[in-house]
């Protein structure tokens, strides 16, 4: 009986030394990240609350500067941004939810799966302006759609206004955001364990049941991350707008590039600031929405 069941022996625990223990670098990280982030946005804050006068800043307190974030012309500007970005966001999320979930669970095979993540991380080693001046170069008026459907004489003449408007502006992000969007995406649902999947459908419930229920709500925290990831840049985005909008479709980036190079750093820093409360605030709201549906015993008392 001993030799099939040998004594267990004593296994001795060695005390770690506080340099050894992980505590340790919890406020060292909370230190560098406030000297960091939260300085500079503090200080970025501050001097939103100042104005200026002949390019000169005059410390004294007031809320000119905020009240000029609401005139017509800027109130108008934040509005058209905040449309912009939330549309591009919604089509990119309509679009990359199929191809995430296509390639995390679908009948992808390993080598199309390293194709397709391998173009999309391709963009991102190449500079947003060099990918824009792609499609200007597509979508202009001797652009290659022109030329390729004049050559097949779908047309006669080129079309015109396929740049600087609202359209190419839109075109443009959500060609640009879509990796954004869709890597966060297919991590959370490959993560997903497949014998869920399994014990659902034994359960009878139907694909769309399984997606509504359980792949979904497991799949909420990528959703929370790439549309951050996405509605974040757009928000601030400044190479669509000026590349293919051509200075005609004006958003929060070019008010702040217009306050820099104007040197009006009070409206600078008011117009930043005011879109990080803008993802900020929607940040918040997506994670009080989601935090109550991610349970995983709620996506099983659903399938009764």
């Amino acid at each position: 009986m001993n030799k099939l069941h040998p004594p267990l022996k004593k296994v001795s625990r060695k005390v770690l030394t506080p340099l050894e223990r992980p505590a340790w670098l919890v406020p060292l990280f909370v230190g560098v990240w406030s000297l960091l982030v939260i300085v500079p946005l503090i200080v970025l804050l501050t001097y939103s609350f100042f104005e200026s006068k002949n390019f000169a800043m005059i410390y004294k307190p007031t809320l000119e500067t905020w009240y000029s974030l609401f005139s017509s012309g800027r109130f108008e500007v934040t509005v058209r941004t905040l449309r912009i970005a939330l549309t591009v966001t919604f089509i990119d999320l309509m679009i990359a939810y199929p191809c995430a979930l296509w390639l995390a669970k679908g009948g992808c095979s390993k080598s199309m799966r390293a194709i397709v993540l391998a173009l999309l991380t391709i963009p991102f080693f190449l500079d947003l302006s060099s990918r824009i001046i792609v499609w200007r170069g597509i979508l202009d008026e001797n652009g290659l759609i022109n030329y390729l459907l004049l050559h097949l004489h779908i047309i006669s003449t080129p079309i015109e206004g396929m740049l600087y408007n609202e359209t190419a502006v839109h075109f443009g992000m959500i060609i640009s955001y879509f990796p954004t969007m869709v890597l966060p995406l297919f991590l959370a649902i490959s993560v997903i364990d497949d014998n869920l999947v399994a014990a659902a459908a034994d359960m009878g419930a139907t694909p769309f049941r399984i997606l509504k229920d359980i792949i979904f709500p497991l799949s909420l925290p990528g959703v929370v991350a790439g549309v951050v990831f996405t509605l974040g840049p757009a928000l601030a985005s400044w190479v669509e707008p000026n590349m293919l909008g051509g200075g005609f479709v004006n958003m929060l980036s070019n008010s702040i590039d217009s306050a820099y190079s104007a040197l009006r750093y009070p409206v600078l820093a008011a117009l930043s600031s005011f879109v990080i409360f803008m993802i900020g605030a929607i940040f918040a709201i997506l994670l009080l929405v989601t935090r109550r549906v991610t349970d995983l015993s709620n996506s099983f008392r659903s399938l009764h």
